[in-house]
C-alpha cells in the first residue's frame, strides 16, 4: 500500500475507549511541541497507519496537554511510542528510530497473545 494516513489525536478523556478498550492493537505516539525527533518520526507513523490500516490503530497524544495518561505509562521523554494490544503495553520505543524499529514494534503488537 502506498500513501500515508493522518493520525488521530487521543486525549486523557478518550484514551481508555480509543486505545485500552480497542480490539485492534494500537501504537500511541506521545509527542510534544519543540520536539524535532517527534517531527522526524511522524512520516514513518503515518506510513505505518496506511500500511496496516484495518489491523492497527496509530494515534498521537500531546503529552503536556494530557499529563494523566503520560504519567500513568511513565512517559518522560518525547517522542515515546507505546504499542498496546488487548489493553496492555507490549512494547516501547523512545526517541527517533529507523522505520525497521517501528515495524518490529508493530509486529510485536500484532502477535501479542490474548490476555488470559
Amino acid at each position: 500500500m502506498t500513501g500515508s494516513a493522518e493520525l488521530r489525536d487521543v486525549t486523557d478523556q478518550s484514551f481508555a475507549s480509543e486505545v485500552l478498550a480497542s480490539e485492534t492493537p494500537a501504537l500511541v505516539d506521545f509527542w510534544g511541541d519543540h520536539c524535532p525527533a517527534c517531527r522526524q518520526i511522524s512520516p514513518i507513523l503515518k506510513q505505518l497507519a496506511a500500511d496496516y490500516a484495518g489491523r492497527l490503530r496509530v494515534v498521537k497524544m500531546h503529552a503536556a496537554e494530557n499529563p494523566a495518561t503520560a504519567a500513568r505509562f511513565g512517559v518522560r521523554a518525547m517522542p515515546t511510542v507505546l504499542a498496546f494490544a488487548r489493553g496492555r503495553v507490549v512494547g516501547q520505543l523512545v526517541g527517533a528510530r529507523p522505520k525497521a524499529a517501528f515495524v518490529e514494534l508493530v509486529d510485536r503488537a500484532l502477535a501479542a497473545p490474548a490476555a488470559g
